[in-house]
């Protein structure tokens, strides 16, 4: 055979299968990353309270809080005290003393819960050392975000409830007024929940203070007191990123600016075929493949004849 003509033949058939090998490119596959941004809080007892003194013709502020913390913590502690200039003789005085009053707040990537605990627990003013402003059994609040789930918000008032001495009957989801001649009034609201699509809200009771006490060079004590209260924010769930090379994932339609695509609706009669896919996603196989196959076949039938004509030519010689 003649050197050329074998070389020739040899190279047309080494070529086929390396057009097969490079017949299916390689198609980059989209990637997963999960951010951050998941929140939740819980205070057993928070007080925006203004104080008049007798003694002075100014307020002084009772702004305070116990157990109040931020994802990731927790707390623990059943007595709170402060001191105001001017009041109780400059010594401090229990705002509140309770058996149990817990907070906590845990966040992760796919979950953020705050929960508050609070149960024997008195809250007295200053001014009113022997009465309570208010005394409760159990209450608790509770608030879940979770991704992929509606926010969750719940608060309970378990057992009985007294204010600046008296008992009451809370209304569910309501305001009760408490007035008592020659102390003051107060106004609960109960169970006070909120939610959106990514936070929720509880607060067990709120109550709005005005009592006069006249006691302890104490003249008038107004504002707000908040009991058992927690918070959440749903953290950011998982979030698709481009694929490698620009590639769009093989979806087709322009963007609609939150991360889905236009959807054209289909014109025609209704018995027309639906429109199929002709690409080979499992494969990695795209519209060029049969071209390249073609091609290689071509080859491997040149080099057959490329033989043959060889072979002939060695039998006459």
């Amino acid at each position: 055979m003649n050197s050329n003509t074998f070389r020739l033949a040899a190279l047309a058939v080494a070529a086929a299968p390396v057009a097969l090998l490079v017949a299916a490119p390689a198609h980059a596959t989209g990637a997963t990353t999960t951010t951050g941004g998941g929140k939740a809080s819980a205070v057993v007892l928070r007080t925006a309270l203004d104080v008049s003194l007798l003694s002075k013709t100014v307020d002084v502020p009772l702004k305070t809080s116990l157990n109040e913390v931020h994802a990731p913590a927790s707390a623990e502690q059943t007595a709170l005290r402060v001191r105001l200039d001017g009041v109780n003789h400059g010594r401090p005085f229990s705002v509140l003393r309770a058996d149990v009053a817990t907070a906590n707040a845990t966040v992760d990537k796919h979950r953020a819960e705050g929960y508050s605990n609070l149960a024997k627990a008195r809250v007295h003013l200053p001014g009113l050392p022997l009465l309570s402003l208010i005394e409760v059994e159990k209450v608790t609040s509770k608030a879940v975000c979770e991704v992929g789930r509606r926010p969750v918000a719940e608060s309970n008032v378990l057992g009985h409830v007294s204010v600046l001495g008296k008992r009451v009957t809370l209304t569910s989801g309501g305001t009760t007024r408490v007035d008592v001649p020659g102390v003051g009034e107060v106004r609960l609201d109960l169970s006070k929940t909120r939610t959106t699509s990514r936070t929720a809200a509880a607060t067990a009771l709120r109550l709005e203070v005005s009592v006069n006490p006249l006691k302890l060079n104490v003249a008038d004590v107004k504002g707000e007191v908040t009991l058992a209260e927690a918070t959440c924010e749903t953290p950011k769930g998982p979030k698709p990123t481009k694929p490698a090379g620009g590639s769009d994932g093989g979806t087709t339609g322009g963007d609609n600016g939150d991360g889905g695509t236009d959807v054209k609706p289909q014109t025609g009669t209704g018995n027309a075929p639906a429109a199929v896919d002709t690409s080979l996603a499992e494969t990695g196989g795209s519209s060029t493949t049969p071209y390249i196959a073609g091609g290689a076949a071509l080859l491997l039938a040149l080099g057959a004849g490329a033989m043959v004509v060889a072979r002939r030519r060695g039998a006459q010689d």
